[in-house]
């Protein structure tokens, strides 16, 4: 009997090697992200030159600059799957060592993940940041027609910056939590 538990628990915990298909394509995706997003810069770029050269007219500097915007937005998006995928892998498969494996203290904050909540809170801070900068990207090809317009504009302003100050707070607060020694811990 103890063989079969043996043999199943080595079962159990090789199947965690079926994430690297998720690894292996959120990684894909990111690189596919990332050349996307290059190719669309590298458009608003030709549009620019040609606007500095003349050949075309200068009315479409709103649209170039969407499409900066707009870039920022796919590079942003490229990120959080490199985030998922190199954390989906520090969490089941194995620690991603810096090139200094001696020294732990050397790996880059953003990749220390522990948890899934410690994962969670990664990409939902990216994710974040993603949607604000749709926002500015939206924001920036609607047509303000009435001042009802102007007033959902306003608000979702203000959603935003609501959305960033509580994230800021509430790093500051995990922050000023993990740095406190247990016996100031215990006091509180």
């Amino acid at each position: 009997m103890r063989i079969v538990e043996n043999f199943f628990q080595s079962f159990l915990f090789n199947a965690r090697f079926i994430t690297l298909l998720a690894v292996l394509g959120a990684l894909f995706s990111s690189m596919v992200m990332f050349i996307m997003g290059t190719m669309k810069l590298a458009r608003a770029v030709a549009i620019f030159w040609s606007q500095i050269t003349g050949a075309q007219d200068v009315a479409h500097g709103s649209t170039l600059v969407a499409m900066f915007v707009s870039c920022v937005d796919i590079y942003l998006f490229a990120t959080v799957l490199l985030i998922f995928s190199m954390g989906l892998y520090e969490l089941f498969i194995s620690k991603i060592h810096p090139a200094d494996q001696r020294h732990p203290a050397l790996r880059l904050h953003w990749l220390r993940v522990s948890s899934l909540d410690d994962l969670k809170s990664a990409l939902g801070k990216v994710v974040l940041i993603v949607l604000i900068v749709w926002f500015l990207e939206k924001s920036l090809t609607i047509e303000y027609n009435t001042a009802l317009d102007l007033l959902y504009l306003g608000v979702g302003i203000l959603l935003v910056s609501g959305a960033l100050y509580l994230t800021h707070a509430g790093h500051k607060s995990a922050t000023r939590h993990t740095e406190e020694t247990p016996a100031e811990q215990d006091r509180t």
